[in-house]
């Protein structure tokens, strides 16, 4: 799992989502984490993982992020 970009970060309250990409096996893919802190320290965690489709087969030119 490596991480290469990070897309985006936002907060509220204490909840902190950061939307990024990288790579994971070898395969492009984008990373969803979202934290609850508590006390300044992670209380929660959840995450998401998608391997990103090669161009050629996207229906739109939108793309991931």
């Amino acid at each position: 799992m490596v991480y290469d970009t990070v897309h985006m970060v936002l907060a509220q309250g204490d909840m902190v989502l950061a939307v990024s990409e990288g790579t994971f096996g070898g395969a492009p893919t984008s990373y969803y984490d979202l934290w609850r802190v508590e006390d300044g320290k992670i209380a929660e965690h959840w995450d998401v993982m998608e391997t990103i489709a090669d161009r050629e087969t996207w229906a739109n030119e939108n793309g991931k992020f």
